[in-house]
């Protein structure tokens, strides 16, 4: 595989450092919970359903680019769920706790963000996860602090692919777009939008396209992309 020389390497939170099962498995555990906290009769096969279709009416009514932040999706289908009977004072930290505890990160992830803070990167992320949830996992996985920057969508106002959520993580690295690396799982989200920035992408998951430059099946591949290891 050949090696790239990059001055900066960002990741992708969902699907890429965290597990996106892991946390549908939380989102189901939480649904059940807060069920049997509020002694509703719904079954929880039908409030999990209508948990996904609020949530997922929720960010489709959003134009464009323009970011709609997790936690009032959150609000939306548990108030879809509840009749609007459940107080964000009650839930949330019922929701944080399951989140936290069903929360795990792709295998490699956190072995290889430890390795890479320790070359001459600068190490970034960028990320549509709202700006308290992303930092909680980052913290949970115990990887925060080996990040120089975070970039989020709620910071920025826009969801990616919007060209301002890379240009402003570029501009906060101090590096040019040819000189940095997007790891993402969206091909539309991560991977387009990094290439139409002129950064270098390596797709996790996503599906294959032109605007992929690497590939890797597991994440520890990258070490070996950017020159760490044989």
């Amino acid at each position: 595989m050949a090696a790239i020389d990059p001055d900066a390497v960002f990741w992708d939170i969902g699907g890429v450092i965290v597990n996106l099962e892991s946390i549908q498995s939380g989102h189901r555990s939480f649904v059940e919970s807060l069920l049997e906290e509020y002694q509703s009769p719904l079954p929880p096969a039908e409030a999990l359903e209508t948990w996904r279709s609020a949530l997922g009416e929720y960010f489709r009514g959003g134009e464009g680019t323009e970011y709609r932040t997790a936690r009032e999706g959150y609000h939306v289908a548990i108030d879809e769920i509840l009749s609007g009977s459940a107080d964000e004072a009650d839930w949330e930290p019922l929701f944080q706790r399951i989140h936290d505890d069903h929360a795990e990160p792709n295998d490699g992830a956190v072995e290889t963000i430890r390795r890479l803070s320790e070359g001459e990167f600068h190490l970034g992320v960028i990320s549509d996860v709202d700006d308290e949830e992303g930092e909680r996992l980052l913290k949970t996985f115990g990887v925060r602090q080996h990040f120089d920057s975070y970039t989020s969508s709620e910071a920025v106002g826009y969801k990616k692919p919007d060209r301002r959520m890379f240009e402003t993580a570029l501009e906060k690295a101090g590096v040019e777009a040819e000189q940095a690396v997007m790891i993402g799982d969206r091909y539309a989200n991560d991977i387009e939008g990094a290439d139409a920035v002129g950064m270098t992408t390596i797709s996790y998951g996503a599906e294959d396209g032109p605007a992929v430059d690497y590939h890797v099946d597991d994440l520890r591949e990258i070490l070996t992309l950017v020159g760490m290891e044989e």
